[in-house]
């Protein structure tokens, strides 16, 4: 009895308190979104709101029992349930039922499973477990390959699956590995392979290569502040450009102009890399490398655009403003846009949103559910939504910064970073700052392996987090 009342003592009400509120606001959206006045009891089952609330009754269930568990349960088996989790990925693969092209649901009568949404909590106690080892060190290269194994595994498979939204959801675990001592230098190459990405897309390859040796002189620039070096640098890959060009013309050679620069550039380097050798400058050498793996990224992503999906290419297009097909791979997001920007500042008023209504908007009770939101509540309520998601993720990150133990505090980060990228992501793509991916909006969008999921992924926390007094590590 002492332990129970213990347990009910350290448990953090508020983030349960936030969680109930944030998932009986989404069934109420589902209820608007899919409203039928031949069917208006919000209890009736033959409906998605009626449905959903037996999968939100069943989540309370499943949050009670993860908080009864033995808190060493999840510390223990966590590779266990991660293998579990990458066996299920892999029989859905061939076992699975298709839906809108993406082979990633086992079907059993009515109830479909999506084991990807499951994959997230397991990788993220499989990823806590390696980083609170004793003598784990985030920048050793065994430590960075161990983590990336773990995030590669279940995102490949669910690319396999042809979901590649939801396998860049593993992409929010840089966060977790930052906050766990990664260079602050390796997340900003991430940020600015995703911007030479979008850059590429948008620009002829020699305005990025451009950008890429102008960015590195700078760099180089802010390291020595020395303008003495920084001119015989440019004045050297001038010059060898020159040359090159000069060449060109000489010999009638079919070479364009971005790679000739892009010879004159590695010339450059390897005369810079001989004096950097010799004065020891390795911040200097770090910029350079820095430099050609950006330009690396920017020669993959012809070959990794390439791959997508027909539907995917048209959606990052219209995204970009490359491509504007209202009626195609715009329509979605077009749509979305009219129903939130209807609602005005106070929206049209509960269940009297005339674009959700008439169904104008796809998949509005998935993935568009915020275009609801937007529409009946207007902006108000939209504030109100964000808000509240904001505060469960800080409640979260604080959460996760009183740990004593290494496990805890590793996983309510990935808690707070998965959280984070599907909100963000979700209105973004909603609102057209972002590319449709098709992932759901916690506790909102329609569908039970959603809502379970995220139920087990922050309930495991909590169950941690009330443990927090007996763990000293």
């Amino acid at each position: 009895m002492n332990r129970q009342n213990e347990l009910i003592k350290n448990i953090d009400w508020l983030s349960i308190f936030l969680y109930v509120v944030l998932v009986f606001m989404g069934w109420l959206n589902i209820y608007a979104a899919v409203y039928d006045d031949n069917h208006s009891s919000i209890l009736d089952i033959s409906q998605k709101y009626g449905k959903q609330l037996i999968w939100i009754s069943a989540s309370f269930v499943l949050g009670f029992f993860i908080l009864l568990t033995d808190s060493k349960f999840f510390t223990a088996f966590s590779f266990v349930l991660y293998g579990l989790m990458i066996g299920l990925l892999v029989s859905v693969l061939l076992f699975g039922h298709e839906v809108n092209g993406a082979r990633s649901w086992f079907q059993i009568g009515d109830i479909r499973i999506q084991p990807a949404e499951f994959g997230k909590f397991a990788t993220a106690l499989a990823v806590a477990n390696v980083m609170s080892r004793h003598g784990f060190k985030m920048m050793r290269f065994s430590s960075l390959l161990q983590i990336g194994l773990l995030l590669f595994i279940p995102a490949a498979l669910i690319i396999l699956q042809n979901d590649t939204g939801s396998a860049l959801v593993y992409s929010a675990f840089i966060l977790v590995m930052y906050r766990e001592g990664l260079h602050g230098s390796i997340l900003l190459l991430f940020f600015i392979t995703i911007v030479l990405f979008i850059f590429t897309l948008l620009y002829t390859p020699l305005t990025v290569l451009i950008i890429i040796i102008a960015s590195t002189m700078i760099a180089f620039f802010y390291y020595r502040q020395n303008k003495g070096e920084l001119y015989r640098v440019f004045i050297f890959l001038t010059g060898c450009f020159l040359f090159l060009m000069f060449i060109r013309w000489l010999f009638d050679l079919p070479f364009s102009e971005e790679r000739l620069l892009l010879y004159s550039y590695l010339v450059t380097n390897i005369v810079a890399i001989y004096f950097i050798y010799k004065r020891k400058m390795k911040h200097i050498l770090f910029i350079v490398l820095a430099s050609w793996l950006c330009i690396g990224a920017t020669i993959m992503v012809d070959y990794a655009f390439d791959k997508l999906q027909p539907h995917q290419k048209d959606r990052i297009n219209n995204l970009l403003g490359i491509e504007t097909d209202l009626t195609g791979a715009g329509y979605n997001v077009n749509q979305s846009k009219i129903a939130i920007g209807s609602g005005g500042f106070f929206g049209k008023g509960y269940l009297q949103g005339t674009q959700t209504k008439y169904n104008f908007v796809p998949e509005q009770s998935t993935d568009f559910i915020f275009c609801t939101v937007g529409e009946e509540w207007g902006f108000i309520g939209s504030t109100v939504v964000i808000l509240l998601f904001l505060a469960f993720i800080l409640r979260i990150i604080n959460l996760a910064e009183r740990q004593r133990s290494d496990f805890s505090r590793v996983y309510g980060y990935a808690v707070a970073c998965i959280l984070f990228f599907h909100v963000a992501v979700n209105i973004g793509m909603t609102i057209g700052i972002a590319p449709v991916i098709g992932i759901p909006l916690p506790f909102f969008s329609y569908g039970g392996s959603s809502l379970w999921a995220f139920t087990i992924l922050i309930f495991i926390f909590l169950r941690l987090d009330a443990n927090r007094l007996q763990v000293f590590s």
